[in-house]
Parts: C-alpha cells; sequence; structure tokens
C-alpha cells in the first residue's frame, strides 16, 4: 500500500515554540486516513521539520505502507534526504540518520517540496499543536 504523506514543521520564534504535523492519505484515492500532531518545545524551524518527517514515517509505517511519498515545503530537508545537500549542523545529522533509516524500511519512497500553499493541511495541523500547547 502506498501513502501520501504531507509533513510540517514550524518554530514561532526560531527557535520557539514548535510543533510537528503529518497528514497521511491513500494514493490512489486520496482519502485522509490518518492525522498526527507533536508538540516539540523549544527548537528551531529545520529541527521541527524533521521531526514531522519521522513522524510521518512512524505513522505509516504503524498503518502497514510499503511506500510512501513525502511532501514537505522545506527544501532544505528534501535536500538533504535525497542527497542533494550535504547535512554539516550536528543536530541535524541525527535526525537526519534517522530519517533515511525510517525511509529504509520501505520498499519505495520519494521526497518532494510543494509551496507552502499546497501543504496547507499539515500547516494548519501544527499551528493547531502550536495554539493549544499555548493555552
Amino acid at each position: 500500500m502506498k501513502l501520501v504523506v504531507h509533513v510540517d514543521g514550524g518554530a514561532r520564534g526560531n527557535p520557539g515554540p514548535a510543533a510537528a504535523a503529518a497528514v497521511l492519505s491513500d494514493a490512489a484515492g486520496g482519502q485522509t486516513v490518518d492525522e498526527a500532531t507533536e508538540y516539540l518545545g523549544h527548537t528551531t524551524n529545520n529541527v521541527a521539520e524533521y521531526r514531522a518527517l519521522l513522524l510521518g514515517l512512524a505513522r505509516a509505517a504503524a498503518l502497514g505502507a510499503d511506500a510512501v511519498e513525502i511532501v514537505n515545503d522545506s527544501e532544505l530537508v528534501a535536500k538533504q534526504v535525497n542527497g542533494e545537500y550535504k547535512v554539516k549542523h550536528p543536530d541535524m545529522k541525527l535526525l537526519h540518520t534517522q530519517a533515511l533509516e525510517a525511509l529504509a524500511g520501505f520498499d519505495a519512497w520519494v521526497v518532494r517540496t510543494v509551496p507552502r500553499s499546497k501543504n496547507a493541511d499539515a500547516d494548519a495541523l501544527v499551528n493547531q499543536a502550536l495554539d493549544a500547547a499555548r493555552e
């Protein structure tokens, strides 16, 4: 089963309060099959983006996916995962390694970027998680 996994992470203040979100849909019909959020505490936007990727991959694996299409609005994360950019920051190296290990659990995967407007559902979930944490 192939899932399309929209992921987004964000930090207010960068660094600041941060959250990650994933919206998973069936690749064949486009129907949402799962959503998840995670409040991350105080961290950077890039860390939040990687944590969103890891969250989405964990949910896809739990649902039994054997193939994933990851859609995000972070060019940095996509290009690092796809091997186009080097990972230099020590904190990012660990997250990058974890992401590659998680992706290796799937028979097929692709990570691509879209404009934020094409990732609106995941972005909205990030903001909901951040707003809920402030209450």
